[in-house]
């Protein structure tokens, strides 16, 4: 990977990301694109041409050079189609993830040294009790859909607890967050978001407390107002639509794969095989870490003009590598959490809300089923998430017993701060 003077050939091929075709069969694409080459020309969206990463040395090579691939998107945004919906997504901020560099070091020391400071034992008792309760209002009623009421609203809940934000706060923050993932109404949801973290930071300025945003205030590394919005976003963003992606796809194979729904043991092994899959296979975000680079580069035997996007396909690098070993047998040399100085700071209680989220519910609803083919759940369309449209499920309707004793979903209501 080096700057050339010499012709360099363009990347073969051409496929949009944001169709929906793409989103009902990407593996087939991937597979398609990487016989051709490591790299491949794509659009994001309509007018938004990107380079995407398809093998796994390419990406850990692009992710572990920032000096050639840069995170800051200011040069990009420049020449970008001002009326595409991916904009406000990729606009630079003044948060970790659009820095390099020392800033990038001094915010990110804030970010990890904060979640540091949450307890394990204690987030385990938050996911639990906020699943628990969730659960108690629809299994009555035998059929749910897992995505909406399920996978989306339980991180809210723990997002709330983590962060010290009001409840009504962090549904609109989430509300919000998903309209950019989705490419709706992306400017509404920008002013929205940014009104919902001043509000968060002036809650805690005001009344600190042990959660997240209260020890980012209080970090030696001094984030102004400014910084703490921008570090809140990046943050509850990666929070909210990431974390239900991994609940619900994980969900989904336990529920269609024989290989998980035969051996509903009640240990913890098969869930954590079940994430590793996910993570391996259908990572929340499938095609991401979006780099820059300063200069027309060769990557991978490939001209990469400057300035244009470089996106990483965590699916597609994994995927590549050969062999079962990479899904099975707890290797969890993966990419769902990206690598080099962007790796995802908050990678252990992210797994651990996923894992003690399935296995929360598959213990309170064991008989419980898809209320579908496999075949016939949708995907959501978009660039950069592997996202389910609906997680439809039937069960047993469950009660409490002759003895009148309490079922555990719904023994405890929702707690909000």
């Amino acid at each position: 990977m080096t700057n050339t003077d010499h012709p360099a050939p363009e990347c073969p091929a051409r496929v949009c990301l944001s169709d929906p075709s793409f989103a009902a069969d990407p593996h087939r694409v991937y597979a398609a694109l990487r016989e051709q080459a490591p790299v491949a020309r794509v659009d994001l969206a309509p007018g938004v041409p990107a380079t995407l990463v398809l093998d796994h040395r390419t990406a850990l090579s692009v992710l572990h050079d920032p000096a050639t691939f840069r995170k800051d998107s200011r040069r990009w945004l420049q020449h970008a189609p001002t009326d595409s919906p991916l904009v406000p997504m990729m606009s630079y901020r003044e948060n970790v993830l659009f820095q390099d560099g020392p800033e990038h070091e001094r915010l990110r020391q804030a970010i990890t040294d904060s979640f540091r400071r949450v307890d394990s034992i204690t987030l385990r008792g938050h996911v639990t009790e906020s699943a628990e309760a969730l659960i108690g209002e629809f299994a009555t009623s035998g059929r749910a859909d897992l995505l909406t009421q399920y996978a989306r609203r339980l991180p809210v809940l723990v997002l709330n607890r983590l962060f010290g934000s009001p409840a009504e706060l962090t549904d609109r923050m989430v509300t919000a967050i998903t309209a950019l993932w989705d490419g709706t109404d992306v400017e509404q949801a920008n002013d929205e978001l940014a009104r919902c973290m001043v509000e968060l930071i002036a809650v805690k300025r005001h009344a600190p407390a042990a959660d997240i945003t209260s020890w980012l205030l209080a970090h030696p590394a001094g984030l102004t107002d400014e910084e703490m919005l921008h570090q809140l976003i990046v943050l509850v963003g990666a929070g909210a639509e990431p974390m239900q992606n991994l609940i619900a796809n994980a969900l989904r194979l336990w529920l269609a794969d024989e290989r998980f729904a035969g051996d509903l043991s009640g240990g913890r092994l098969p869930v954590e095989d079940a994430l590793d899959e996910v993570l391996w296979q259908d990572p929340p975000l499938a095609n991401y870490a979006i780099t820059y680079p300063v200069d027309d580069v060769e990557l991978a035997g490939y001209h990469l003009p400057a300035d244009e996007p470089v996106v990483i396909s965590f699916a597609a690098a994994n995927t590549g590598l050969a062999g079962d070993f990479t899904r099975r047998d707890g290797n969890r040399a993966h990419l769902a959490w990206s690598a080099g100085d962007h790796m995802c700071p908050a990678r252990s209680p992210a797994r651990l809300i996923a894992s003690v989220a399935i296995e929360t519910i598959l213990d309170s609803l064991p008989d419980m089923e898809l209320a579908v083919p496999a075949v016939e759940l949708e995907w959501r369309p978009g660039p950069f998430h592997r996202a389910l449209r609906a997680l439809p499920v039937r069960f047993p309707i469950r009660d409490a017993d002759s003895h009148g004793d309490v079922t555990p979903w719904n023994s405890r209501p929702v707690r909000t701060p």
